[in-house]
């Protein structure tokens, strides 16, 4: 078992990959992720990694998932009307099938869990 799953999480590198365009509103955003490991065997499924998203606005389909953003700045508006502030320390739970919409002002980097 690897304890140590990243010496920094905020630089942490990831390959930055443009959003298909069917789902960008606004810009060109770039996401990009890696799965630092997996909690109780890979056997349940529940995994932990880092995710970035750079400026722009597009639209995601979620998994259950709950995060932490590290750096950045956005917001996060839900189809029900929602519509949280994301900034570093700010915690998001997601259930799968949510459809949002992420407008990013400094690119974002958040640590998940799903």
């Amino acid at each position: 078992m690897t304890r140590l799953l990243s010496t920094d999480v905020t630089t942490h590198p990831l390959t930055l990959e443009p959003v298909a365009p069917e789902l960008v509103d606004e810009g060109s955003p770039r996401a990009g992720a890696t799965t630092l490991g997996a909690l109780g065997g890979s056997a349940d499924g529940v995994g932990v990694g880092i995710w970035e998203l750079t400026e722009g606005t597009s639209r995601d389909v979620e998994v259950d998932e709950v995060f932490v953003v590290l750096t950045g700045a956005g917001t996060l508006v839900f189809d029900d009307g929602e519509r949280i502030d994301l900034r570093p320390g700010v915690a998001v739970r997601l259930a799968e099938g949510d459809r949002t919409t992420w407008t990013i002002t400094q690119p974002l980097r958040k640590i998940w869990v799903a």
